[in-house]
């Protein structure tokens, strides 16, 4: 494939590749046009690109009965609706988890039956549900369980709950064994005897919750359940499901696609009393976009189970008291505050401890006194300064650690963290492809880290190898305008799996740069050869290669700039500026 602009390499040292099979030549593209590009080039076939271009739940949706165990969950659901059991929803503590356990318990309410929610807390009680949580709600009169987010490797605690004769029902999306932890129903597409649902492997769990809850109502309704009451509107309750699917960083591909898409529209009506006060405690005025589901809203809702109680997201989504709330929200808001601070000092010591790890595949950094709840954070920040997987691991007084991992595509981290558990070197871990988590002996972390790079480092040099910028099209400054990025919203939502469009503006010269903000960010106005000026950020890059060129770039050598073409609305009427991502000098 040419390389764009006949840029081999650039300033960050990569070469510039077109997404598909475009050439330089973008003269006389209009919006629908562009958008049509979009699409094609993200892989749909021509014949579908009216569906993908408005994603309907209705044209995405599988039945839900392909999945393994889903009637058969539905069923013992439906039986509890009736009976109006007493029903626990044990979630994980992260906005996946919060999303999944909410969902559940508002679909219940609205069926007559008041579940119980239950997030661990992630310090005292770690990841996953433990023997001891279940078999409590249990003796505390829950006679139904529903993990969600977890449990798919949970083989003790799913043990101990038979024992004590707690019938669970695990909706999961993470990786399984070929052994399956014994349970009443195991619904998650990542079964390895998954046949037509392995195709949705990709679903967060909030995302399979959601066809739980599809699957329940046909029960009921097949029971003649609603000949005296009105059937629930699953379709309210897609604000969550994109919530979800977005903080949890899951492909936003098929199905995904259509759960963001309309769960934004939903979520633009604010129907939602916790998801309202919380769009308000983050100074949003106008609709939430993906962005800010992923950067904003997320966040908050993770500070919960990071640094704070790990109940608050389950209960500010559940609420029904505008005052309580609002309350939550800004106590998340706050606890979001402390987890950045607590964040960048833990970052600062990572990327210190990172340096003496030379270049391993997977790069394996430990330390006392970190913060668990902001690890995954920091991996992820890890990760996109290496180019390559990194694992975080905080280490207790005991010398045992809890870890997170973020990996690079086309490397699955997350099955290689299951072969190390398996080979005995973790005490626990799993994941999935782009994700993963650990607990380990600190005596092992060497053997550990050995084991990752025997095992993905032909795979991670191959990955890095095959690393490009992808660029979408080329645009003289001018062209970086709010119309622009309109129209190339439309090909949206953008995601993992469904990147966001990046284009490259140029020959420019650097007028003006500066840095910004305490993150190290470079701020520059650049001029071009159309007679126009553009606003440009290169968020964190103050004092890595790019930054450094951009800050010194002399103003008669000319430069090409990519990256998101994003709307500034802070002045008196709206502009597009771009947000870096990389340069090559035009000359």
């Amino acid at each position: 494939m040419s390389a764009v602009l006949n840029i081999h390499r650039s300033i960050l040292g990569q070469p510039w590749r077109w997404r598909g099979l475009a050439s330089d030549s973008r003269e006389g593209l209009v919006p629908d046009d562009l958008v049509t590009q979009l699409l094609l080039t993200r892989g749909v076939a021509r014949e579908e690109l009216e569906q993908h271009r408005n994603p309907s739940i209705r044209a995405f949706m599988p039945d839900p009965s392909i999945f393994n165990d889903m009637d058969r969950a539905a069923e013992r659901l439906a039986d509890a609706a009736e009976a109006k059991e007493q029903v626990a929803i044990f979630g994980d503590y992260d906005v996946d988890g919060a999303t999944s356990a909410a969902l559940l318990v508002l679909l219940l309410r609205d069926l007559g039956l008041e579940a119980r929610p239950y997030i661990p807390d992630r310090l005292m009680e770690g990841y996953g549900p433990s023997g001891e949580a279940l078999v409590r709600l249990k003796q505390e009169g829950a006679s139904l369980i529903v993990t969600v987010d977890c449990g798919a490797q949970a083989f003790e605690a799913l043990e101990m709950a038979r024992a004590a004769e707690a019938e669970v029902i695990v909706v999961d999306h993470h990786k399984c064994s070929p052994e399956l932890p014994v349970a009443h129903s195991l619904v998650n597409p990542n079964r390895l005897d998954e046949t037509e649902g392995a195709a949705h492997g990709h679903l967060a769990a909030v995302g399979m919750a959601w066809l739980l809850g599809a699957a329940l109502v046909r029960t009921l309704r097949n029971r003649g359940f609603f000949k005296d009451r009105p059937e629930p509107k699953l379709l309210d309750l897609l604000d969550i499901v994109a919530l979800g699917t977005v903080a949890d960083v899951a492909s936003l591909k098929g199905l995904n696609r259509a759960f963001v898409a309309q769960g934004l529209k939903v979520m633009a009506g604010r129907r939602n009393i916790g998801l309202n006060a919380l769009i308000s405690a983050s100074r949003l005025t106008r609709a939430p976009t993906c962005t800010d589901l992923g950067f904003a809203l997320g966040p908050r809702i993770n500070a919960g189970g990071r640094v704070g109680r790990s109940d608050l997201g389950v209960r500010l989504l559940t609420t029904r008291d505008p005052d309580e709330a609002r309350a939550i929200a800004e106590e998340l808001n706050l606890l979001n505050e402390e987890r950045r601070a607590i964040e960048g000092d833990v970052q600062r010591q990572a990327e210190e401890l990172s340096q003496a790890k030379g270049n391993r595949a997977v790069a394996v950094i430990a330390a006392r006194g970190w913060h668990a709840g902001v690890i995954g954070i920091v991996a992820g920040r890890i990760k996109e300064k290496l180019g390559r997987p990194a694992i975080v691991i905080a280490l207790d007084e005991n010398g045992i650690g809890k870890g997170s991992g973020r990996s690079i595509p086309g490397v699955d981290l997350g099955a290689a963290v299951m072969a190390a558990r398996d080979a005995g070197l973790l005490l626990a871990g799993g994941g999935h492809a782009m994700a993963c988590g650990v607990t380990i002996a600190e005596d092992n972390l060497e053997a550990f880290a050995d084991f990752l790079e025997e095992r993905l480092s032909e795979r991670v040099t191959q990955a890095m190898g095959e690393r490009a910028l992808l660029v979408d099209a080329v645009l003289a400054p001018g062209g970086v305008c709010p119309e622009l990025v309109t129209a190339m919203d439309e090909g949206g939502p953008y995601g993992m799996g469904w990147p966001g469009p990046r284009v490259v503006a140029g020959p420019v010269s650097v007028i003006k740069a500066d840095v910004v903000g305490t993150g190290g960010h470079v701020r520059v106005i650049v001029a071009g050869e159309d007679g126009r000026s553009l606003k440009a950020v290169a968020f964190r890059q103050a004092e890595t290669e790019l930054g450094q060129a951009l800050l010194s770039a002399p103003r008669h050598r000319k430069l090409w700039l990519a990256g998101r073409a994003k709307i500034d609305d802070w002045g008196a009427k709206p502009a597009a500026e771009l947000h870096i991502e990389d340069a090559a000098w035009a000359d």
